[in-house]
């Protein structure tokens, strides 16, 4: 009896863990590189719940606002390609995807 509750325990844990790994937000958006008062910032795929300057799945740009003009470098494969697969951009970045002709909506 015993073995057998342990059995249905772990299928059970192991069940939930996919389901929590399937369902992880992802999202574009900016992470600060660059000194203090000079900023530039990266734009990336990242966990939802990871910090703003935290781990990455992946960088696909870069954004410089203290140039005239603004100096804005998106890889539009990349970013199609997460679009594509469900990845939603933050405000800042849906904006600077606009800018640079990238439509954000995949349906």
């Amino acid at each position: 009896m015993p073995q057998r509750f342990i059995d249905l325990a772990s299928r059970a844990r192991e069940a939930t863990f996919r389901t929590r790994e399937d369902n992880v937000a992802v999202r574009l958006r900016l992470t600060r590189v660059g000194g203090k008062k000079d900023p530039m910032w990266r734009v990336v795929v990242a966990d939802q719940r990871s910090p703003r300057d935290g781990r990455v799945i992946e960088t696909i740009g870069h954004y410089n606002a203290q140039t005239d003009p603004s100096t804005i470098v998106i890889d539009e494969e990349r970013a199609r390609n997460w679009l594509a697969r469900g990845a939603q951009p933050s405000d800042t970045v849906r904006k600077l995807l606009r800018i640079q002709g990238i439509e954000t909506r995949t349906g």
